[in-house]
């Protein structure tokens, strides 16, 4: 038995080595290293199709793998263009303005042929830059209705703050509608406007009615009104170095807007105590249907601490007076326009009342209406009213120029009546002499 241990042990040890033929059963190990391996790369796969998908394959035969939730909703963040809108800053420019209203003159005025006007506008700083006064107003298309080409800023414009210009014009002779553009401009010459491209004008735009008449000037006829105070009746032309207050006719004003006007006003000073007055009653007139009453009111320049109210009242035979329009104004560099429709009263002979009365102390109040006239349809116009309209302007007139040559010298006087009234207004400087008798006595 011992001699047959060798071959036994030589028959296991071949059986031993058949495992390892190549017909043998796979080795566990190595089988499932490569199953792990597999798995493993199964697994990076599923996950980056997750992120785009939900759904994994059911035909694989894996442990399930945890689900990657797609948000319902994208999270609230700012797009490219909400970015800009929160993270970018208003445009700004240096010359920037903003149309704040028309002062006077609206737009489409009715305005009768050849009519002198002013328009005023209020404008804003909006921009960065200071406006000072070597900036302008300029005209730069449509209509000029005989306006200047430039208007100087009337005053430093801070950014933010306003300003009220004002441009002397005169309406077309024509019928139809006007329409002028103007542009502000900079000390460099550089043109600036409205709107978010600082690129628009302002403009003033009219209707000329060719029938429209200045048909009763209050300005050429205020000595023919009766004006009083509380101290009583007053002269006319009133004693400018009295206390009682006085009304004066100026040919060229300057309103607190710094702008000399190219229109007659009335300066109407109340009397000089406090909550004082001053009314000019007028002679009576007929109303037609369409009279209109227009002026633009303002305080004269320099007279700060003018605040004062402006009335128009009328009254009916001995009746109570009613009053028509009124307004408050104080002196803040603007002026105003008035246009009141007389129709309610077409058809009554009314005594039409100017009242410039002190808010307060009269001290500083210099009122003045500018152009204050009534306006009438041509076609309403009679030959009788016309032509005594007309004289009583020329009268007028004549009695002013005399009363300024009297201040000054007697010859020109001698000189003006000679050329000017000898054949038409002879009669007429007769007159004017008695009325003119008072106003040297009161001088003094």
């Amino acid at each position: 038995m011992k001699k047959l241990f060798p071959f036994s042990v030589f028959v296991l040890a071949l059986l031993l080595a058949g495992c390892n033929l190549p017909n043998a059963a796979p080795d566990s190990g190595a089988t499932l290293q490569a199953i792990y391996t597999a798995q493993a790369a199964t697994l990076q796969a599923l996950q980056t199709q997750a992120l785009s998908t939900t759904n994994v394959p059911a035909t694989l035969g894996l442990p399930t793998l945890p689900v990657l939730e797609t948000p319902t909703s994208a999270p609230s963040l700012p797009t490219a263009t909400n970015q800009a809108a929160v993270t970018m800053a208003p445009i700004t420019r240096c010359e920037q303005a903003a149309f704040l209203g028309d002062v006077t003159i609206p737009d489409n005025t009715a305005l009768g042929s050849g009519a002198n006007f002013t328009k005023t506008w209020r404008i804003q700083n909006t921009g960065t830059c200071t406006w000072t006064t070597a900036y302008a107003l300029v005209f730069s298309s449509g209509h000029q209705m005989g306006g200047p080409a430039s208007v100087s800023m009337p005053k430093t414009v801070l950014p933010g703050d306003s300003v009220d210009i004002a441009v002397n014009l005169t309406a077309p002779a024509g019928q139809g509608t006007y329409r002028g553009n103007w542009m502000l401009r900079n000390s460099a010459g550089v043109l600036f406007g409205l709107g978010a491209q600082a690129n628009s004008p302002v403009f003033v735009q009219i209707r000329v009615n060719a029938d429209m008449l200045g048909f009763y000037d209050f300005v050429a006829n205020y000595c023919s009104a009766d004006w009083r105070s509380a101290a009583g009746d007053l002269g006319c032309p009133g004693n400018v170095n009295g206390k009682k207050g006085f009304a004066i006719s100026l040919d060229k004003p300057k309103l607190e807007t710094g702008i000399t006007e190219n229109r007659p006003g009335l300066l109407t000073v109340p009397e000089n105590v406090n909550n004082g007055y001053l009314s000019g009653h007028y002679q009576p007139f007929e109303v037609k249907n369409g009279d209109r009453f227009r002026a633009t009111i303002g305080c004269e320049y320099g007279a700060s601490g003018c605040n004062v109210l402006f009335r128009l009242s009328y009254q009916i035979g001995n009746g109570q007076a009613k009053t028509l329009w009124q307004f408050v104004e104080a002196y803040e560099g603007q002026v105003y326009h008035v246009d009141v429709d007389l129709s309610a009263l077409k058809g009554q002979t009314v005594k039409f009342i100017l009242t410039a009365h002190a808010n307060g102390s009269a001290a500083n109040d210099r009122p003045i209406w500018l152009a204050a006239r009534i306006e009438r349809l041509a076609n309403l116009v009679t030959s009788t009213p016309t032509s005594t309209a007309t004289a009583t302007a020329t009268g007028t007139t004549v009695t002013s120029t005399a009363t300024m040559t009297a201040t000054t010298t007697a010859t020109p006087t001698n000189t003006v009546t000679a050329t000017e009234t000898a054949t038409s207004t002879a009669t007429a400087t007769e007159t004017a002499t008695p009325t003119e008798t008072p106003t040297p006595t009161n001088t003094p």
